[in-house]
This record gives structure tokens, sequence and C-alpha cells, in this order.
């Protein structure tokens, strides 16, 4: 999560640009920056820590102007610090960032060749370079050839010494609005950073560059072909303006899953030495080399993630995992000592029965390690260690962003402790980082496809019971999938692993009975076949879900979806979010509070 705010105008951009940097800060904390073009030259404040950092920075400067842009970041690429702070430069160019340059690696080696020097441990560096190199005297021509070579996700803001007056921005699934004034536009990573200033507003889309100008805004793509677009008025209060035109926060968020998910495991990856670096675990290898079990702790939905978690770094690290709800864990005495690894998962970092399994393990003298969605909370500050997944703030009560972001930092754990123990080769590390990393386009894939799930939903919205089937890595997800829905809808439902479908839950089985089926071509697909046949022979509904190019299912269930294939330890991240958009899309057409479901807190604070 980082914050991007730019400014051109007649106001003094000091201000502005605090202002706009303020309202991001939620995005991004551990460090901030701006740049500005004062008296024909540009001028560069950063430093560590948060903004009030900044403004203390910046008290007593002279510098003055009235273009700039500003960055506020949360550590990805570069441990937090004034040299990996943004904006970065090169020359006369300096460049704000958002996203992950994939193929920056690549690109660094190529311009160290040439003689360039780089002075951070950020992708973004290798922007600026670009920019740099292309740069013949006007901005926005340099940013488009740049980007031609970089490949990953991106929002970028730009102002350039030689050609003044002017910040260009591009975007590359990454989010960029452009706010339009009275002879002043401002530009950001979200809505509320100019809302304040401006209602008008043009969004920008993936390919897309824009130059911001006293004069106006104009928009092309990477090619250079002029894009019209329609300017959007904002009419939302604050709160309406953080849904992003989503008509509720959960839906906006099950949108934002693509970036929580990028934004959780990148500058934690080497794919050149199959590694993963955590330096925030606090453990030594002589702590792990002593570890003889994991215990993965958590409640509701984080639990689930949990399930999942126990399948993962059972398969990759080859140590005994249990996994617990919390309100049982403390209560039941629990068999932990100073050679157990005590995970605790927490989206809020504030659940009451969470907190309580930490303090207890710790009074047992266990390395607690959280995994958690909130700097600075009470489960975090209390951890030995901390993985912050960085989903962002997720407001709707149904956790979406929060639980796949957890599946991907309980992934990146099990590479982690795989390589440190000597379970997992580089060249297997190196696979498992491959397939993480192609995670977010699939999300991204299957997002396309809600259409369905809204069609869907028209035929089933109406049902009293749902029944979720899944088996090994997936039965998780099927409990996941069976809460969603009671929660938001209201509709019984219950998750089970398919082989114990026949000890039960089969006597529910009738023609009435929709019955969702995870079905991935994985190493128990074909029991998964026969549990299938089990409820098409007593008249239920399967909705089905497997991999794409399985065509074995076709004409055999009622209702069949696909999503792309990767490795069996990531499909229960794909198949998450089909049970969110069934679950959202049959809650909207029963008229319910999807945001705001009854009876239900977003953070339980008490037991």
């Amino acid at each position: 999560m980082c914050g991007i705010i730019g400014y051109v105008g007649h106001q003094q951009v000091v201000p502005v640009l605090l202002e706009g940097l303020k309202r991001l800060e939620y995005r991004g904390y551990d460090s901030a920056g701006i740049a500005m073009l004062s008296n024909g030259a540009l001028a560069v404040r950063r430093c560590k820590g948060k903004i009030r950092q900044l403004e203390e920075l910046l008290k007593g400067e002279t510098i003055s102007g009235t273009v700039g842009i500003g960055h506020t970041r949360w550590a990805t690429h570069g441990r937090p610090s004034e040299e990996n702070a943004h904006p970065h430069r090169s020359g006369g160019i300096v460049v704000v960032h958002n996203g992950i340059i994939e193929n920056y690696l690549t690109l660094k080696h190529a311009l160290e060749a040439e003689g360039r020097v780089f002075a951070s441990e950020t992708d973004t560096e290798v922007i600026v370079h670009l920019i740099d190199r292309a740069f013949a005297g006007n901005l926005e021509a340099a940013v488009r050839q740049a980007l031609k070579e970089v490949q990953g996700a991106y929002s970028i803001a730009a102002i350039a010494e030689s050609d003044p007056d002017k910040v260009v921005v591009a975007r590359m699934a990454s989010p960029l609005v452009v706010g339009l004034g009275q002879g002043e536009y401002l530009v950001a990573s979200d809505i509320p950073a100019i809302l304040h200033h401006t209602r008008d507003v043009l969004f920008l889309d993936d390919g897309e560059v824009a130059t911001a100008t006293p004069e106006g805004v104009t928009i092309t793509t990477l090619d250079g072909t002029p894009v019209t677009k329609e300017v959007k008025q904002v009419l939302w209060n604050p709160v309406m303006a953080e849904k992003g035109g989503y008509k509720h926060f959960m839906l906006k968020e099950i949108f934002e899953q693509p970036r929580a998910i990028w934004d959780t495991i990148r500058g934690r990856l080497s794919q050149e030495t199959g590694s993963v670096v955590l330096h925030e675990m606090n453990l030594s290898g002589e702590d792990v080399s002593r570890l003889q079990k994991i215990a993965l702790v958590a409640c509701g939905t984080s639990y689930h993630s949990a399930l999942v978690g126990k399948y993962l770094l059972e398969q990759v690290c080859g140590l005994p995992v249990e996994a617990d709800i919390a309100s049982e864990f403390r209560y039941r005495d629990p068999l932990v000592d100073d050679t157990t690894l005590g995970v605790f998962i927490s989206q809020s970092g504030e659940t009451a029965d969470t907190l309580a399994a930490v303090r207890e393990a710790k009074r047992k003298g266990t390395h607690v390690l959280s995994i958690c969605n909130v700097v600075d909370s009470s489960i975090s500050r209390e951890s030995d260690g901390v993985l912050y997944t960085h989903a962002g703030p997720e407001i709707g009560v149904a956790s979406s962003k929060a639980f796949t972001a957890q599946l991907a930092a309980l992934y990146i754990l099990s590479i982690y402790l795989g390589r440190a123990r000597g379970r997992l080769s580089e060249e297997a590390g190196s696979e498992m980082i491959q397939a993480l990393v192609e995670v977010p386009k699939h999300v991204e894939d299957i997002l396309e496809q809600d259409a369905l799930y809204e069609e869907l939903a028209r035929h089933f919205a109406d049902r009293s019971d749902f029944l979720y089937l899944g088996r090994g890595i997936n039965y998780p997800i099927a409990l996941e999938g069976a809460l969603k829905l009671k929660e938001i809808s209201y509709i019984h439902a219950e998750g089970y692993p398919a082989g114990e479908m026949k000890h039960g839950p089969i006597a529910l089985i009738d023609e009435s009975m929709p019955v969702v089926a995870l079905a991935p071509r994985d190493a128990v697909y074909e029991k998964m076949l026969g549990n299938i046949e089990e409820v098409k022979t007593r008249d239920g509904i399967v909705i089905a879900f497997t991999d794409e190019g399985n065509e074995e299912l076709e004409g055999k269930v009622n209702h069949l979806f696909t999503v792309p294939q990767t490795t069996p330890l990531l499909m229960p991240i794909l198949l998450s979010i089909p049970m969110q958009l069934i679950a959202y899309h049959i809650a909207v057409r029963r008229g319910c509070d999807v945001d705001q479901p009854r009876n239900l807190a977003k953070s339980v604070t008490v037991e």
C-alpha cells in the first residue's frame, strides 16, 4: 500500500501535497516525501516515518512553487529508510510509484551495464532511470517510451526540471484519478485525497498517460493515441467517496483483491534465489531449526485461512501443524512450548479471543508470530514478530480481501520456513514464487466473470439452504463459502469435507438443495467426482467449480464454472473469489445490508 498525490496550478504546492498525503496515510506509514519545482530547480524532501515527520522536516524551509508530487509509502522493495522513500530522482526527473515492477531486476542489470548508478533498493528507481534515459525535452513522450519496457502493475507521477509546469501520470492495474479545478489540477491514487479541492474527476484506465498543466489535462495511450474521457462528478459524502463508485464496500473490496495480494507479497520475494525475505519474523536460523511444530490460531474467516495454512505448512515445511479456534485454544491447556511456532491470524489485530490466545502461548514460552492487517494493533504489538498483510482498510464486515491476503501471507511463510529448514530447494522455491506472482492476474480474470455469478444469484436467491463441499486444501474454502453466504444473505449454509457427506449431510439432499462442489483437478479430483455423482443421484443441484480446460464435468452438473489453472497450493485463493461473488449477489437480491449484516461487527473485541 502506498499513496500518490500531485498538483499543478496557482496555489503553493507544499500545503496541498501535505494535506493530500494525510488523507492517504492509511495506505502507507513508514516513509514519505515530496518533490517540487522551486525557482526552476527540483527540490526533493524525504524522510523515514509518518507524515508528521515530513512536516517537521519542511518547517522553516523557504522552497516555494506551484508544481509538485508526493508519496506516502509502506515498504515493499527495500526497508523503510530515507534513501528508499519516494520520490526517486535521476538527473532532472523525479518519480513516485505505486505497484510492482515484475521485470525490475532485468531492467536494473541492463541499466547498470550502461553505467547508471542506483541509490536505493526499490523497483521504482528503475522507472525514473528509464524516463531519464528516454528524455529529450518532452516528459510525457519519455514516460510513454520508458513504460513500454516495464512489466507489472504501476501508477506513477513524474515531473521534470527541463519540462516545467506539468505533472505526467500513468497507470497499469493500479488506480489513478485526475481532479479538475479552475486553473489547477490534481492527481491521486484515491479520490478522498482530492475531494476537498474538486468533485470533477477523470478516472484513468490501464495503459493511459495523462499530462496536467495549468491550461488543462490531455490523455493518451502508451503509443500516443489521444483519448477522450467523460468527466465524472463525485457527489458522494466522504464515506461514499471511499467506495470508489462501488455500490457496497464489500464489492469494492472483492475487486481490490489483485492489488491486496500484490501488496502483501511484493518486496518479500526473491525469484533469483527461490527464497522469501521476512525480517519481521524475528526468528533466527537456530530458532527455526529447533521448531518441532506449528500452532495456527484464529477466529472466523481467519480460522479458515489457518486451516489452509495447515495444509500448506505441513506439505512444504515438513512440520506437524495444528489449527485451533482461538476461543478454544487457551481453555484446553494447549501443549505448546519454546519449540513451537505460534502463528496468530487476525485482520484487525484486536480480536479478543485471539489476543488472549497470544498471551497464553507467550506464557508457555512459544515464539509468537502474528499475521495482521492493522499496523500497531494490540496483537501485533504483543507478538514477537509480525507478518503484515497489506490489504488496506477493510470496511465490509464480511472479510474478502483480508482473507485472500492472509492466504498469500501463509503461502510465503511456508516458502520461508521450507527454505530455512532445508526442505525446499532453490528451484522449488522459485517455482512456488513464480506461481504466486501469477495469482493477481488470475484473480483479475475471475473478477471479469462477475456477471456470470450475478446471473447465478438470480436462480438461487430464494433458497433457504446451501451445502458446500471440498476436499484437501480446498475443504476450508467450502467452509468459507458457506460462512460468507450465511453472514450476509442469512441463508443457512454448511461447509463439509466431501468425504463426510455420506456420514449425515446426504440426508438433506433433494431436488431443492443447491450443492457447491469445489473440484479442481488435483490429487483428490477423482474422489470429488464420486461425491458429485452421489449428489446427482439424489436429485441435488450441483454448482461445480474446476480449473480451465476441464471438459469432463460438462453435462454432468447443473452449473459449471472454471478458474485459471495454478498449483494446487494456490487454488484456495482462486476458488475464494467466486464464493465471495455468489454470496454478495445473492445478498443484494435478497435486499440484505451487505456491508453491515445484522448482529455482526467488523472486529470482535469481546470474548
